[in-house]
C-alpha cells in the first residue's frame, strides 16, 4: 500500500515550518548573518591546453572542452566525488569522463513551454545550480539540424520548417540538462549524440502523465514497462559521454516503486529524480515525502526530490525543509520556480515586476517567440492577470507590445538588437572603457563592421553603451525606443531632412527632459581611428 504523506508523521506545512524557523533563528544564527541552506560543492576550473584538447573528444562549446574539477564533498556520511565515470573509446578517441555532481543542488525542473532559454538563464541568475529544458520528443529532435547562430551567439536545433526546437548558449552549457521524451532506445541514443556536445547531461522523462506523452509510450507510460526502461537507460549510459538520469513518478505500491528504482540504478545512471505522486495524481493531491525518503535510503546514487511546490515550497528556506523531509540529495523545483524564479535566491523572493522585466530582457536578447514569452509571463502573473498590465499582456500580439506593457523603457540597445536581427546582421558588439582620471565611461558599438561612439563620456557603463546605440540608430534613421515615436516598425527608416546629408555624422536633436542622453553624438566609420585605443 502506498505511503501518502498524511497523518501525524507527515511533514509540516510551509507556514508552520516558517514559524518554527523564526523561533529558532536566535539560536541558529546569533551573529545575524544569513546561513547557506544547501552547502555548495566547491568547484575550481582548470585551464585546458591545446594539447589536452587534442586528447579529448569533440565535446564542449564548438569543439572546445571545459574541465571542471569537483572537490570531494562529504554529505550525510556519503562522499560525492563529482560523479566521475570511466572513459571509453568511440571511433578511436577517448571521451571526456567527467560529469556533473548531483549532490546538494537546487534544480529547475523540466516544464513544457516554460523551460526555454530565457527561463533557464533567469533561474541560473537567481541561484539554481542545474536547469532542465522542457521535454522534447525524440522524433522531433531527429528531424533537426544543429546550427551555430552567430547573430545570437547560440546553438540552435532547427526543424525542417525553420522552427527552433531547442536553443542553448555557452553560459548554461555546463549546467543545462537535455530532457527527452522517448520510447525507443536507439532513437534516444541518436538524440543524445546529436546534443551531447552542447549540454551537461541527458535525462529521460518517465513521469509525465499527460496524454501527448503517454500515448506514444513515453513519459509515465514507461513505468509499466521496466524492461524498456532498462534498455533505454543502459543504451544511453553505454553510448553517450554525458551523465544520464531519469525522472519518474512513484507507483501505487511502495514495494513496486522500490523494486523499480533498484533496477533503474543498476543501469548505471548518475542520479534519479522522483516526483512524489502517482501517475493518476495531480498537484492538489499531497506529495508523498515518505515514498521519496524510502527511495533515497535504499539507493546509492543521488535522489532528487520533486513535487513540493503546492504544499511545501513557497520560499527559499522551504526548499531545505523539503529536502530534509525526503532525505534527498537535491531538490527540483517546478511550479514555485515558474511563478517566481527568484525562489532559488537565498536572500528571498524578488518583486515580481523586477523578475518579469529581467525575463523580458532575456527573451529579447535571445529572440524568444512572443507567444512563449507571453505564456511564461502569464504563469508569473497568476491572479494578477485581471490587472491593467495583465490585460495588456493578454492582448499583446508581438514582443514589442509585451515590452510596452512590462518594460519601463524600450532601450536603444533593445531597438538596435532587434533591428540587427531583422536585417540578419551580427549582434551588436560593445567595447567600453573607463577613463582613470574621472572614472567616466565611453563605449563603441560595432554593427555591420561600422563603429559608432558618443563624443562625451558617461558616469556608468550602461549609459555609455546606450549612448553608442543611439548614435547607431540615428545614423540609420531608426527609432530609439522613445514613447510616441512616429515609426512603430524597426524595419522602416525615418525620412532624411531635406538639408541633411545621409552620410554625415549624426547630431543630437534638442534634448527632451528626462531622456537618457542629452549630448551631441558622432558616428565613426570603420576606417576611422578608435578614440578608445591607448586608454
Amino acid at each position: 500500500m502506498r505511503t501518502t504523506g498524511r497523518g501525524l508523521s507527515a511533514p509540516r506545512t510551509a507556514r508552520s515550518r516558517r514559524g518554527a524557523r523564526s523561533n529558532q533563528a536566535s539560536d541558529s544564527n546569533r551573529n545575524g548573518r544569513p546561513q547557506a541552506i544547501i552547502p555548495l560543492v566547491q568547484e575550481r576550473r582548470t585551464a585546458v591546453t591545446s594539447r589536452a584538447r587534442q586528447g579529448l573528444a569533440d565535446g564542449g562549446w564548438r569543439g572546445s572542452v571545459r574541465l571542471t574539477e569537483l572537490a570531494n564533498h562529504e554529505e550525510g556520511g556519503r562522499i560525492c566525488r563529482g560523479q566521475q565515470r570511466r572513459g571509453y573509446s568511440r571511433g578511436g578517441m577517448m571521451v571526456n569522463s567527467l560529469s556533473l555532481c548531483y549532490h546538494n543542488k537546487l534544480i529547475l525542473a523540466p516544464m513544457v513551454r516554460v523551460g526555454t532559454l530565457p527561463m533557464r538563464l533567469l533561474a541560473l541568475d537567481y541561484g539554481a545550480d542545474i536547469v532542465y529544458c522542457e521535454e522534447l520528443i525524440d522524433l522531433k529532435m531527429l528531424q533537426c539540424k544543429r546550427v551555430v547562430n552567430d547573430v545570437l551567439s547560440t546553438v540552435d536545433f532547427v526543424a525542417p520548417d525553420d522552427r527552433v526546437v531547442f536553443r542553448t548558449c555557452e553560459r548554461e552549457q555546463s549546467r543545462v540538462i537535455f530532457q527527452m521524451g522517448t520510447s525507443d532506445a536507439e532513437r534516444a541514443l541518436a538524440v543524445a549524440r546529436l546534443v551531447e556536445n552542447d549540454v551537461a547531461g541527458i535525462d529521460v522523462n518517465m513521469g509525465c502523465p499527460k496524454e501527448y506523452s503517454t500515448k506514444g509510450g513515453m513519459g509515465a507510460a514507461l513505468l509499466s514497462d521496466p524492461d524498456k526502461i532498462e534498455k533505454i537507460l543502459s543504451t544511453l549510459v553505454k553510448g553517450t559521454r554525458r551523465p544520464v538520469t531519469c525522472k519518474i513518478r512513484i507507483l501505487p505500491s511502495l514495494e513496486d516503486t522500490l523494486s523499480l528504482v533498484k533496477r533503474i540504478e543498476r543501469t548505471g545512471i548518475a542520479a534519479i529524480a522522483v516526483h512524489g505522486r502517482t501517475r493518476e495524481e495531480r498537484p492538489q493531491h499531497p506529495v508523498s515525502c515518505e515514498a521519496i525518503k524510502a527511495i533515497a535510503e535504499i539507493l546509492s546514487v543521488p535522489v532528487i526530490a520533486n513535487g513540493g511546490s503546492h504544499d511545501h515550497i513557497q520560499e527559499y528556506l522551504d526548499i531545505q525543509d523539503f529536502r530534509q523531509a525526503t532525505a534527498a540529495s537535491s531538490v527540483m523545483v517546478a511550479r514555485a520556480a515558474m511563478w517566481n524564479p527568484s525562489i532559488f535566491l537565498k536572500e528571498g523572493l524578488r518583486p515580481l515586476q523586477e523578475v518579469m522585466q529581467k525575463y523580458i530582457r532575456y527573451a529579447v536578447q535571445y529572440d524568444n517567440h512572443y507567444t512563449n514569452t507571453k505564456y511564461c509571463l502569464c504563469q508569473m502573473l497568476r491572479e494578477q492577470l485581471e490587472s491593467p498590465q495583465g490585460k495588456l499582456l493578454h492582448a499583446a500580439q508581438s514582443s514589442r507590445e509585451i515590452w510596452r506593457a512590462y518594460s519601463p523603457q524600450i532601450t536603444p540597445k533593445m531597438c538596435l538588437l532587434e533591428w540587427c536581427r531583422r536585417e540578419k546582421l551580427a549582434q551588436p558588439v560593445y567595447e567600453t572603457v573607463q577613463r582613470p582620471l574621472d572614472r567616466l565611461f565611453c563605449s563603441v558599438v560595432t554593427v555591420a563592421e561600422q563603429k559608432y561612439q558618443s563624443t562625451l563620456w558617461d558616469k556608468s557603463k550602461k549609459l555609455a553603451e546606450q549612448a553608442a546605440a543611439i548614435v547607431c540608430l540615428r545614423s540609420q534613421g531608426l527609432p530609439e525606443g522613445r514613447l510616441g515615436e512616429e515609426s512603430p516598425s524597426l524595419n522602416k527608416r525615418k525620412r532624411e531632412a531635406p538639408d541633411q546629408d545621409p552620410g554625415a555624422p549624426s547630431v543630437q536633436e534638442p534634448a527632451v527632459p528626462g531622456e537618457l542622453c542629452k549630448k551631441p553624438f558622432v558616428a565613426l566609420g570603420s576606417g576611422k581611428e578608435n578614440p578608445l585605443e591607448g586608454l
